[in-house]
């Protein structure tokens, strides 16, 4: 009998993120690892996570957990990526900024005054966004995420945020009529 075949993969993530991925006694690191059936090897010092395991399926969910983790988010939210048909979209806003000071201002208008903009399109997509460092990422359901990410892309380009909220009200209506199947 053959061993399966074990994969490798490296990521690096934020030095600040990486207690985080350990979490309380290495809890979540162990949830990970117990999830995923992997193997995940924290780098502290260089902050390289490797995650190694036989199931290629497994290995992407377990990647796509560290990966959110390190862009931001709250763990709890990271295991979402666990569940059929959720996804993690990663967007690099320094493809569309040139300077520190654009590159503020954007995050600026993506997050709204008291957080409010990024609350109302997570509230109208049912995705959960973290804006973090030089980028904006997002975690839902496939179709949500999409949504989403257009969203973003209309504020990122300068649409204004009532047109936007607007737009992401009519879609939502449209989603739940053809839920009904109208």
């Amino acid at each position: 009998m053959t061993m399966p075949e074990e994969y490798s993969y490296d990521i690096k993530i934020p030095k600040m993120r990486t207690a985080i991925l350990i979490g309380s006694k290495g809890e979540i690191k162990k949830k990970i690892q117990k999830e995923t059936k992997t193997k995940v090897f924290i780098d502290s010092k260089e902050s390289i996570v490797t995650v190694t395991g036989t199931d290629a399926l497994e290995l992407m969910d377990a990647q796509n957990v560290i990966k959110a983790i390190a862009r931001g988010f709250n763990p709890d939210i990271a295991f979402f990526l666990l569940k059929p048909d959720y996804t993690l979209e990663v967007i690099d806003l320094k493809l569309v900024t040139t300077t520190k000071n654009d590159l503020l201002r954007l995050k600026g208008r993506l997050i709204g005054f008291n957080g409010k903009s990024r609350k109302t399109i997570e509230d109208l997509t049912d995705t959960n966004i973290c804006v973090f460092g030089k980028t904006v990422s997002i975690i839902g359901e496939i179709e949500s995420v999409s949504l989403c990410k257009r969203a973003l892309s209309n504020l990122i380009q300068g649409s204004q945020h009532t047109k936007v909220f607007m737009w992401l009200q009519k879609q939502r209506k449209v989603h739940r009529f053809e839920e009904q199947g109208f």
